[in-house]
């Protein structure tokens, strides 16, 4: 039974990167545009950040590379409220860099979780 849950949270946490990676890809300009307006970042990391969302989100799904990949994805999720969701004041952000702790809190106990054998 516990093997069954931490498929379905991988997959459920996965469900969430493949997404909005997707979702980024699909309106290249408007991320673009969000996240120079939103951070001091590039909008040229659009493509790539939607990319590495879905690839990543994907590995994270079938439990590839499980690892490495939750620590990273973990440390990418607290980034977005860093850059993204840092003003705290503001409910919706609160909300949203809740969200997104929670989400690496996940990533975390799923590494935790992850086998130290793994296979490529």
């Amino acid at each position: 039974m516990e093997r069954i849950a931490l498929i379905a949270g991988r997959v459920m946490i996965a469900l969430l990167f493949v997404l909005a990676g997707a979702n980024k890809l699909m309106n290249i300009a408007g991320t673009a545009e969000y996240i120079e307006s939103a951070s001091p970042l590039p909008g040229i990391l659009a493509a790539p950040t939607g990319i590495y969302e879905i690839v990543a989100g994907i590995l994270l799904a079938i439990g590839k590379f499980e690892k490495i990949n939750t620590l990273v994805l973990a440390g990418f999720t607290i980034l977005t409220v860093i850059f993204f969701h840092a003003n705290l004041a503001d409910q919706m952000q609160m909300t949203l860099a809740l969200k997104n702790i929670a989400i690496a809190g996940g990533l975390l106990v799923i590494f935790a979780h992850a086998s130290s054998a793994e296979t490529a």
